[in-house]
């Protein structure tokens, strides 16, 4: 679990907000950066709310109280401050694994203009903590120049489905997977050590064993040094937002997701199909020793 309070600075009088790409920014200042996280010891978010906009994100809970109401994706909030409130705290607090966002992409649209997350990485790296990065946007390819020079670091991306369509309707605002998996692969050119995460899966549209093949082979062909693999799960808001997606584009499937977030039995049977149908392709691969279940 996050540190919540960590997320729900005031944001002070007269804070700049305007919009973009259909996203209302507004630019804040945070009293914490390097928080305490179940994810690894600290994790560091210089954002609060996420233009990737992805319809199962779980990260929306971490705004229901700052931006009740509001659609997630329609949102940010950018601590300005991030970096010097993060100089500070790398000084004092004791040296543990960091990550590289958890309730937002670190990397979403925005910082290419704000610059905050490559800024916070160098300081990161500057006081020697250990690294890891989970990102959905190619943009991070512009700092792997940093993680060359760093030891203890480690890149990844989430891949739901290698089909840009699919993608496209569930992560409207990610980089394409072709795109993630290219930024993949160059990292692990530079000799950084890389991962991936696939899911949340998706019952109907990213379980499938088509659908499972192509994650599993576009994970061996990247060169991953492991990955992790993850079912849908209902969190915060989730149910809400896919039942719109579902209803909009895939109006068979609201029963089946009705029963596998609300029918514990269902529920259950449902892991076990997917741990069992992604056991069998990960050993036809070669790739049962790399993969870390989630489920």
């Amino acid at each position: 679990m996050e540190n919540q309070g960590a997320y729900m600075d005031s944001q002070p009088k007269g804070a700049a907000s305007f919009e973009i790409r259909g996203c209302r920014v507004t630019e804040v200042e945070c009293r914490s950066v390097l928080n305490k996280s179940g994810i690894a010891d600290y994790a560091v978010n210089c954002y609060a709310g996420c233009e990737h906009a992805c319809a199962y994100c779980y990260a929306r809970f971490v705004t229901r109280f700052s931006h009740p109401g509001e659609a997630w994706g329609s949102f940010v909030d950018v601590k300005l401050n991030s970096a010097q409130v993060l100089e500070r705290e790398a000084r004092r607090k004791k040296v543990g694994t960091v990550f590289l966002s958890s309730v937002c992409d670190g990397w979403q649209p925005l910082e290419a203009r704000h610059g905050l997350t490559r800024q916070c990485l160098e300081i990161l790296l500057h006081y020697r903590y250990p690294v890891s990065i989970l990102t959905k946007s190619a943009l991070a390819g512009r700092d792997l120049d940093l993680l060359t020079s760093g030891k203890d670091v480690e890149f990844g991306v989430t891949l739901t489905t290698v089909d840009a369509r699919l993608a496209q309707l569930i992560e409207p605002r990610s980089s394409p997977p072709d795109a993630r998996l290219a930024v993949l692969q160059d990292a692990r050119s530079r000799g950084v050590s890389t991962y991936a995460f696939l899911g949340p899966l998706m019952p109907g549209l990213c379980d499938s064993q088509e659908n499972l093949t192509a994650l599993l082979e576009a994970v061996r062909e990247a060169g991953v040094a492991y990955f992790y693999v993850d079912r849908l799960n209902r969190r915060f808001g989730v149910w809400q937002s896919l039942k719109g997606l579902l209803q909009a584009h895939f109006p068979g499937l609201i029963e089946e997701y009705r029963r596998v977030f609300f029918d514990e039995a269902a529920s259950a049977g449902y892991s076990d199909r997917l741990v069992s149908t992604v056991g069998s392709l990960a050993r036809s691969l070669g790739l049962d020793g790399k993969m870390r279940l989630c489920l």
